[in-house]
């Protein structure tokens, strides 16, 4: 069965179309990785977007129970090269597209990728619709209002609570990865999970040791009305902000966010700390960065610069302990060159704790 994509500028590609007929749209975007497409599918960070792999082979290794980052793939739809239908691996538990088909996400494959991708980068991000028949594209009416619900969509709905370990971190969650979990739990972290939304007296009744503003889709100006909340926790807090939430505190604190133009998604994007002047590899997924320049009256200093275009990718702050970091330190998948970030952020709150002892 053929299948379609529609872009918003007028441009069209054709493939193969692999499970149930049906037209979904979303914004198109590209991950460069070699391999990790099941923690792609599986990142919330993802939710809504149509994913474009760069990497011509998809589905080599199939599908097993152990790499998922959250409970159900997120992409509103994924387009390949050219989709291996087996699953050569011991722990493929199945094919790509039967999990696909299964959560009712299309798949297109036998895509000129290479071009499209060109197209992406040319043109910036835009959005696209997915179908198997031409006819329903035309006829296909797009969703509206559906950026501003991804965080919604994605977040828990009540508190749960991860490891027993010695130091209490409260996840505020906008689309966490289940690895950021495991590496605070690693790090001797009993975690507890909340809502994006949860008030500020419940958080302070879990008495926790620091906060873990998490990674998640969308435009973070969305969730303007919570940036004093967030403000006010992070200044009481020690805080730790990873992608999304590594823009939400600079947000809080008077800076400004604005999106790139193809965004950053991939494992092998190089990033260099101001302080040390070393340079690590990093796995990124982001489409909008902090402004540089809107951070001057913050108290935020920039701590990594991306490589590649210079844009912001982590800061630290000069009065509260709060850092942040554009890049995902817990990786999967990707480098783990910023895995000590973690034990890092555990050290900010070990100050603490010992200014509150001879305060």
């Amino acid at each position: 069965m053929k299948g379609y994509l529609q872009l918003s500028n007028g441009e069209s590609f054709e493939g193969q179309w692999h499970g149930t007929p049906q037209c979904t749209s979303g914004e198109v975007v590209f991950f460069t990785g070699m391999t990790g497409y099941q923690e792609v599918l599986s990142d919330p960070s993802y939710h809504g977007q149509i994913v474009v792999f760069a990497y011509p082979l998809i589905g080599n290794y199939g599908i097993n129970g152990e790499d998922f980052e959250s409970i159900v793939p997120q992409p509103a739809g994924v387009i390949t090269c050219a989709a291996d239908e087996t699953g050569h691996h011991y722990q493929s538990l199945e094919p790509l597209s039967a999990l696909l088909n299964k959560h009712g996400i299309p798949l297109i494959s036998d895509v000129d990728t290479r071009s499209l991708i060109k197209l992406i980068r040319a043109e910036g991000d835009m959005k696209g619709v997915l179908s198997s028949s031409l006819q329903h594209i035309e006829q296909y009416k797009e969703k509206k209002g559906v950026q501003g619900k991804l965080v919604k969509e994605v977040s828990v709905q009540e508190a749960e609570t991860h490891g027993k370990g010695k130091y209490h971190i409260v996840l505020l969650d906008f689309g966490y990865k289940k690895s950021i979990v495991e590496a605070l739990v690693e790090n001797g972290c009993k975690v507890t999970i909340v809502p994006f939304d949860e008030k500020e007296e419940v958080i302070h009744k879990l008495k926790p040791d620091g906060l873990l503003f998490s990674n998640g889709p969308g435009n973070p100006k969305e969730l303007a009305p919570y940036m004093p909340v967030y403000r006010r926790l992070a200044e009481l807090y020690p805080s730790f902000g990873i992608c999304l939430g590594h823009q939400l505190l600079a947000l809080a604190f008077g800076g400004n966010t604005q999106k790139l133009k193809f965004g950053h998604r991939g494992a092998n994007h190089p990033v260099i700390n101001l302080k040390t002047n070393k340079v690590a590899m990093s796995s990124q997924n982001h489409g909008y960065v902090v402004e540089e320049g809107s951070l001057i009256s913050t108290g935020f200093h920039v701590l990594y610069k991306n490589i590649n275009d210079g844009s912001v990718e982590g800061m630290y702050h000069d009065t509260y302990p709060v850092v942040t970091t554009q890049f995902h330190p817990e990786a999967n998948p990707g480098p783990e060159d910023h895995a000590h970030l973690f034990s890092s952020f555990l050290e900010l709150i070990r100050e603490k704790r010992s200014e509150k002892i001879y305060a």
